[in-house]
């Protein structure tokens, strides 16, 4: 199970061994291996698969295969290095702009009851807004089953940017995922608008009981937090239950934040950076009641996904941070002190592979990467195997 969207996803002992040696033998480089140093450890970088049209999201399955999104409207399984054809069954999704099928988020059952769900741009009366539905994978992986729209945004409009959105599951199994503020700057201010918010639902889709809205007229129900430009990374530490997000800025401002209920995240009166105008923001990089990101790029990198390190394949990496980017076609891997504090950040892989989207912990502890385009890829990084000479 993916260690960054899920509570529970850690594997251990003999269900691990069996999941790498799974693992290992569905992912065979198409090319050689390339590899790099980094601070910490030597890291071997090879191609799981090619071919991907603007993939957005990876799962690894309970098999060791892996389930991809693409952005046109497409899932498709991983396996012995070769794409399936499409799944059918998959929800008819808008494809405008920044729209399209986005996160994929298997149930913490899944290995049992074959739940998953998916984050994408849906039309409806008005224009278009980011959906969720739930679906049952079928026994052979060829189709989807019983898709359901279990949520979709109030206010859709005919805007083609900022749909978000990733999932992370809970221990619950509850589901919290982002929204961005539909380039509509001020709809991240209105807590009766799920524009620009963190939400949070039950797995049918209801507002979770713990919601700071649910109950009053000051709010929608649904909504957790408010003030995110463009929440495109969420995660939660599978350790100690931390919910992170990370999100684009302007030009600057791009911001990992531990989004807390009723809680204000600032956009687009509070931010580090300026308005792509150069104007500053009106309450600029700090005010009263608007909360401080935990760390924030200025230039933006552009993150598209976040991950928390828990495995064993890179244990001086334990409890980092791993974003991916598109801008500059990074990987940033954030140390963290004691307090949760980050305190140093590496970059590796810039622009080496392209555009980066999507980052996962498989259960070996390796980190699978997806590289945007119409001819994307996915990748697996490891520890490079010693040598002697």
């Amino acid at each position: 199970m993916r260690h960054s969207k899920h509570l529970n996803g850690i594997i251990t002992g003999t269900a691990a061994a069996g999941l790498a040696a799974l693992l290992s033998a569905a992912s065979p480089a198409s090319a050689e291996p390339r590899e790099f140093s980094s601070k910490k450890a030597p890291l071997s970088v090879e191609t799981v698969v090619e071919g991907l049209d603007q993939p957005w999201s990876v799962e690894v399955l309970p098999d060791g295969r892996y389930i991809v999104s693409e952005k046109g409207g497409t899932l498709r399984i991983v396996s012995g290095g070769k794409l399936s054809a499409p799944i059918r069954g998959v929800p008819e999704v808008a494809t405008n702009g920044q729209g399209g099928l986005l996160d994929i988020a298997l149930a913490p059952d899944f290995t049992t009851s074959r739940t998953l769900y998916l984050t994408y741009a849906a039309r409806g009366e008005g224009g278009e807004g980011t959906a969720v539905a739930r679906a049952r994978l079928s026994d052979d992986g060829t189709a989807l089953e019983d898709t359901t729209r279990i949520f979709l945004m109030n206010g859709l409009t005919a805007s083609d940017h900022h749909f978000g959105s990733r999932i992370a599951i809970a221990k619950d199994g509850s589901l919290f995922f982002g929204i961005g503020d539909r380039g509509e700057d001020m709809r991240a201010q209105d807590p009766r608008d799920d524009a620009g918010s963190i939400l949070h639902i039950n797995p049918d889709g209801s507002p979770h009981a713990r919601n700071p809205f649910l109950g009053t007229s000051d709010g929608r129900p649904e909504i957790w937090s408010k003030g995110h430009r463009n929440p495109q990374g969420l995660t939660i530490d599978p350790k100690d239950g931390t919910l992170i997000s990370v999100e684009h800025g302007a030009r600057g401002g791009d911001e990992v934040n531990l989004p807390q209920p009723g809680r204000n995240y600032g956009w687009p009166l509070v931010s580090y950076g300026r308005h792509y105008s150069g104007a500053e923001f009106d309450l600029g990089s700090s005010a009263r009641g608007y909360e401080q990101p935990l760390y924030y790029w200025d230039p933006s990198i552009a993150p598209s996904a976040i991950a928390v390190y828990h495995g064993a394949m890179f244990p001086e990496w334990d409890g980092n941070l791993i974003v991916t980017a598109l801008k500059y076609q990074l990987v940033a891997r954030l140390e963290r002190d004691e307090s949760g504090a980050v305190v140093a950040e590496e970059r590796l892989f810039d622009g080496e592979f392209g555009r980066l989207r999507d980052v996962v912990v498989a259960p070996d502890g390796a980190l699978l990467l997806l590289v945007d385009g119409e001819d994307g890829a996915l990748l697996r990084v490891s520890r490079t195997a010693a040598t002697t000479d």
